[in-house]
């Protein structure tokens, strides 16, 4: 089978999806910095603006892979949605599946997308796309005609240390597929686990440590907390700064590449995570490459899809489109 992965990022849709046995066929993405990583592991340069590319241009796909822009519906962003141009990038999606009409459709976003706009931004989407919705007709018979599934999936469900939900849109041409996303889930990923033997020391100002002292003291379980080995301080601010102390990470995002105090700091061994743990936290063999500018290597890392999430997700898309 052959699918196109628009949006690409890094090339988590694509790294599953071959393994799989299927065939990439087109891949985009805008940022010179993201082609960069996808070249040194695929050989190819996605580098494209899809805005530019002509629906007719797009070779022929089985299925249709999109992480959209996220920042638009994002709690860590402006949350402008359709207000925002990236948040428009969805309707790029819809023409292409409209001209080429593949027959499995895969989206991938944060979880804020549910509940952004009091829910009339989704509601935009699905009445876009959807014939049925989970199995129900949806009612609405100026739509692209898919049979579609949504879910919210949590790289911690599948033995990652990292709390990162994502909501996941499936779509069938086939208006009789059932697709099954019930799981067992899988808490057992340790951060302490992940942790480099021989990390390469990054270490915070003197004002963001003494934030990070000021609030962790103010904290209600100081006393428990601040010795504890995986204590990760994030969102670093004079006001506020938050804590994790359950041997799991904060969410990664995009804001790491931005500098400051964006990147977890490990407080007890007084450093930031490393390349090598974000990308072991994301599921990624800790060798993959990445562009050579660290901002922007924490920035795709934030962005990335967790592959042990998707590689679920795949399997019971596949399986339920062979049945």
């Amino acid at each position: 089978m052959r699918f196109i992965d628009l949006f690409c990022g890094i090339g988590g849709f694509r790294l599953v999806l071959e393994k799989r046995g299927l065939n990439c066929v087109f891949s985009c993405d805008f940022d010179p910095y993201v082609a960069e990583s996808y070249k040194l592991n695929f050989g190819e340069s996605p580098l494209s603006d899809i805005t530019q590319i002509s629906e007719n241009k797009i070779p022929d796909h089985e299925i249709l892979c999109a992480g959209f822009p996220c920042q638009p519906f994002s709690m860590g962003g402006l949350r402008k949605g359709f207000e925002d141009t990236r948040g428009t990038l969805f309707f790029d999606i819809l023409r292409i599946i409209d001209k080429k009409k593949p027959e499995i459709i895969i989206l991938e976003n944060v979880k804020g997308l549910l509940s952004h706009d009091n829910k009339r931004t989704f509601k935009v989407m699905l009445n876009k796309l959807a014939s049925k919705i989970n199995g129900i007709d949806a009612g609405n018979n100026n739509n692209l005609g898919y049979n579609v599934f949504y879910i919210v999936l949590n790289a911690r469900d599948f033995g990652l240390p990292q709390n990162r939900e994502r909501v996941f849109i499936v779509g069938f041409r086939d208006q009789d597929v059932s697709l099954d996303l019930k799981y067992q889930p899988d808490n057992t990923g340790k951060l302490t686990s992940i942790l480099d033997k021989n990390p390469e020391i990054k270490r915070i100002s003197k004002i963001g440590k003494n934030n990070i002292i000021t609030n962790l003291e103010k904290h209600r379980c100081y006393n428990q907390i601040k010795n504890l080995e995986y204590l990760v301080a994030y969102e670093i601010r004079k006001s506020r700064t938050s804590f994790r102390f359950d041997n799991c990470s904060p969410c990664l995002t995009t804001k790491m590449g931005t500098g400051g105090n964006n990147v977890p700091y490990l407080v007890n061994h007084d450093r930031f995570f490393t390349i090598k743990e974000c990308l072991k936290l994301q599921g990624f063999d800790e060798n993959f490459q990445l562009t050579s500018s660290k901002s922007h290597a924490y920035r795709q890392l934030g962005n990335t899809i967790s592959l042990p999430v998707f590689n679920f997700l795949a399997s019971r898309v596949l399986d339920a489109f062979k049945v």
